[in-house]
């Protein structure tokens, strides 16, 4: 080299400013980010918040962008990254401010076009081979945090219809068939440890009088209210369902003979003091009957029968 040349640029060195300006400017970039969304409506969402709303976790995947042009590594979007959890939580973030799911894709689309223009506006310090570098790196990173996102979005749609096709409408409470099939599981599995389940049958009284004198949309009210009532009395591992209509059961595992008593005493007088408090239409009673697996009953129907016999006993018992 001769004395006073200069030399070339260390195409690392070119790359590592480049990687630096994206990460110091990150919020500004943020900010051009969530104007571009602003311009022309396109994110629409974006209007009803403030600025710190509007950035959301942009400024921190701008950041780990600039780090990525320089230290790409395989993991830092990997399953179960702490990058690629934060673009999931984002994604719910962003949903749950009322974001459809168009518009959190587009948020990551116009964060690539601010970026690319923040790139251009430096090419000149960038061979060509630097530049597909940077384009590839940059596409790379932002198509994986757009795919968790959409993940995220699936997971959550994916999880609530499982739940809806498993859970009553009106109640929340499991479905009859649903209710059904857990009742047998549980049944199978006392069978091999040993232990009894005890199923406990409940129908409200006079549902339809109360239905036909304050209308259905207080009819809906009591159902609702009497499943939440009937959901906290119970044990986290005790499932509820509504079986039809007026009509609703549990399971107790792991049961002893007074376990349903219990119960039923902690459900009357919640009902009563939620009549009082008027949470619940009154008069809102019900009558209940139960049965005890395997020493009353073999299996699941004959587990139903036998509670249903009783609970109609208690029915004629409470009328006469």
């Amino acid at each position: 080299m001769e004395i006073g040349t200069v030399p070339a640029r260390e195409p690392a060195s070119a790359l590592q400013e480049l990687a630096s300006a994206i990460e110091a400017g990150a919020w500004e970039l943020a900010v051009a980010a969530v104007e571009e969304g602003l311009n022309d409506d396109q994110v629409p969402s974006l209007q009803r918040l403030g600025r710190l709303g509007q950035l959301g976790d942009i400024p921190t995947f701008i950041a780990e962008l600039g780090r990525e042009i320089v230290e790409p590594r395989p993991d830092r979007l990997g399953p179960g990254s702490a990058l690629a959890v934060q673009a999931r939580e984002h994604a719910r973030g962003r949903e749950a401010l009322g974001f459809a799911p168009r518009e959190i894709v587009v948020e990551f689309l116009l964060l690539r076009r601010v970026l690319w223009r923040f790139v251009s506006e430096r090419a000149a310090s960038l061979g060509p081979e630097e530049v597909l570098l940077v384009e590839h790196r940059l596409n790379d990173t932002i198509d994986r945090l757009v795919a968790e996102c959409v993940v995220a979005y699936f997971d959550r749609a994916t999880s609530e219809l499982a739940h809806q096709a498993r859970h009553d409408q009106l109640t929340g409470l499991l479905h009859h068939q649903a209710f059904i099939r857990e009742l047998e599981i549980e049944l199978e599995r006392a069978t091999r440890y040993g232990h009894s389940v005890t199923l406990v049958f409940i129908d409200l009284d006079d549902f339809k009088g109360l239905n036909d004198t304050l209308g259905h949309p207080e009819g809906d009210r009591a159902l609702q209210g009497f499943a939440a009532a009937f959901r906290a009395c119970l044990r986290g591992s005790d499932p509820a369902g509504r079986m039809g209509g007026d009509e609703f059961a549990a399971f107790l595992v792991e049961s002893d003979e007074e376990s349903a008593p219990r119960l039923l005493e902690r459900l009357h007088k919640r009902i009563d003091d939620l009549v009082e408090l008027g949470e619940l239409p009154g008069p809102t009673g019900f009558s209940a009957g139960f049965a005890s697996f395997p020493d009353e009953a073999a299996d699941a129907d004959s587990l139903f029968g036998l509670a249903d016999e009783r609970l109609y006993e208690a029915k004629r018992s409470s009328a006469a």
